[in-house]
């Protein structure tokens, strides 16, 4: 049986994100977390949350991220 960290780890290194309706490809999941952690302490107001909303999801090892409803 999976533990619980391995669950959360994503499946491949790729990810797809979606944010300020730009679709990004990301061959490196670390490096798509850090650009979103770095843009959402740098922004404010709508921008932040739309970043905060991809991170999140990329804290939580989804393949494809989006700050769409």
């Amino acid at each position: 049986m999976l533990a619980i960290s391995e669950l959360a780890m994503p499946k491949s290194n790729t990810v797809t994100t979606v944010c300020n309706s730009k679709r990004e490809v990301w061959t490196d999941y670390e490096e798509a977390k850090a650009y979103f952690l770095e843009l959402m302490m740098s922004t404010d107001g709508e921008e932040r949350e739309r970043a905060e909303c991809v991170y999140i999801q990329l804290m939580h090892g989804l393949d494809e991220c989006s700050d769409e409803d």
